[in-house]
């Protein structure tokens, strides 16, 4: 709901901010008598539309692929983690889950702020949010690797912030759990 109004709100101001720079664009018409400055003026003027016709389709299309999923995109079923940071660890609910498969972390704090962060077995980070306390965030993701993550906290929580770690295991589908197949 949050992200909606943003994005909402994000655009109006958008566009008011467009209206305004046309207003003014539109009512600075008259130009100098002198030839120099004329020629400079078209010059810049043509930079300007130029930059203008290349980027705002660019940014258009940066704004399609946003990295967060959409709520009729998520899985009709995702697996629910329980995720609660606490000087200096982090307790999940469950640390096995398939490959494949939604997750869905639901990530708070007993105390202070934390940030919850996970990484790949080459320690990039996948993905990440806040955990604060009294607030639950959720956070969505489908692991398609097999491996090992770790969750990292990502902000400064005491003196031993650098040992808040866990981590659990993302496993390839097992051939118990696909059909059958038989060969006769």
């Amino acid at each position: 709901m949050y992200q909606s109004l943003a994005w909402a709100t994000s655009l109006v101001v958008m566009a008011v901010v467009a209206i305004v720079f046309l207003y003014f664009v539109a009512s600075s018409r008259t130009r100098a008598d002198d030839g120099a400055h004329t020629a400079s003026a078209r010059w810049r003027s043509g930079i300007f539309w130029g930059l203008s016709i290349a980027f705002v389709p660019l940014i258009g299309y940066s704004l399609v692929d946003m990295p967060y999923p959409l709520p009729g995109n998520a899985s009709a079923n995702p697996i629910v983690v329980q995720a609660v940071g606490r000087q200096w660890s982090w307790t999940l609910s469950q640390d096995h889950f398939p490959a494949g498969r939604t997750i869905e972390f639901h990530v708070t704090a007993d105390d202070v702020n934390h940030g919850f962060g996970i990484y790949d077995d080459h320690l990039r980070l996948v993905t990440q949010t806040q955990a604060m306390p009294g607030y639950t965030n959720i956070l969505r993701h489908t692991f398609a690797t097999p491996g090992t993550y770790r969750v990292l906290c990502l902000e400064y929580c005491g003196l031993a912030h650098y040992a808040m770690m866990t981590q659990f295991t993302v496993e390839a589908a097992s051939v118990a759990q696909s059909p059958e197949v038989r060969h006769d």
